[in-house]
């Protein structure tokens, strides 16, 4: 009796093992859906991203100045329409609450749109965006392009003192985004870059950005403790060419975040970043913190 107790036991241990390993652990959406990954047919990928962009210091003098906040929140939403999973469609929509001249940076949370006062808030722009996998035998390198259509009446307002309270560019942009996952064996460690390209156009007096071309590359190394969290580190440089709109720029940033799997659809993500060097242009910090769906 003994003997058929410890049979049957060992039986099913060498089951459950065997079943264990036909049926690994599914992986995360935070390891398998990067950016780069497209969705299947039906399926949707909501993502809400909150920037707080806030400074004391820029190229622009070499002592402190006023704090200058900039608040920029964007919800994405795409859907995956192939058969073959190879491409998306989706809309980019952009809010921003802005305030400048030594107000704090809480201030932009109150959404006041008082120019004379030194804030602005509103829907600035959006865009419709497709997503592909130009090539078959590369999966996880795709483009996204968007093409943003701005909603701002005036890009800058002059506030009681006289200084330009901005609120958005007022033009037009033409973005593509090259995006590459790697994943390393044993699903530690992943690495994600990307290259962006906006290509900035309109009338040349309604905005600092028109007839300008960026390019932005971005490396992101991320490391996973465990399926559902990761932490990361990144590098980002950006560069403005000037193709007649006499305002040439460029920025170097470091930053460092985490992301989490809160459920099998819910996702949430927060980064730093330091803006380390630049020319014409601001030297502050941002602080991020995301929501994304996928269902």
């Amino acid at each position: 009796m003994k003997l058929n107790i410890t049979l049957l036991l060992f039986l099913m241990i060498a089951f459950t093992v065997s079943s264990q390993e036909e049926h690994p652990e599914e992986k995360s959406n935070i390891i398998t859906y990067t950016p780069s990954k497209l969705l299947n047919k039906g399926q949707w990928d909501i993502k809400w991203f909150n920037n707080l962009y806030t400074q004391t210091e820029s190229t622009f003098s070499e002592s402190t100045e006023p704090r200058e906040t900039f608040f920029t929140s964007t919800v994405d939403v795409f859907t995956g329409i192939s058969n073959h999973n190879n491409l998306d469609v989706g809309l980019l929509l952009e809010f921003r609450s802005n305030a400048i001249n030594g107000l704090d940076a809480s201030e932009v949370f109150n959404f006041k749109n008082d120019p004379l006062k030194s804030t602005r808030t509103g829907f600035t722009s959006f865009a419709p965006a497709v997503k592909f996998n130009p090539f078959k035998q590369v999966s996880n390198l795709t483009i996204q392009s968007a093409f943003h259509i701005p909603l701002v009446k005036n890009e800058s307002v002059k506030n009681e003192f006289g200084n330009d309270v901005f609120l958005d560019q007022k033009g037009y942009t033409f973005q593509n985004r090259f995006l590459y996952d790697y994943t390393f064996p044993g699903d530690e460690f992943q690495l994600f870059a990307e290259i962006n390209t906006e290509l900035n156009f309109g009338d040349k007096e309604d905005s600092f950005a028109n007839d300008s071309f960026v390019l932005a590359p971005s490396l992101f190394f991320s490391y996973f403790p465990s399926q559902k969290f990761t932490v990361l580190v990144l590098a980002q440089h950006a560069q403005r060419f000037d193709i007649g709109n006499d305002f040439p720029q460029d920025y170097s940033v470091l930053g460092a975040g985490a992301k989490y799997q809160l459920s099998k659809v819910v996702n949430i993500e927060t980064l730093y970043t330091k803006f380390v060097r630049g020319s014409n242009t601001g030297l502050g910090q941002t602080f991020n913190v995301g929501l994304r769906t996928l269902f």
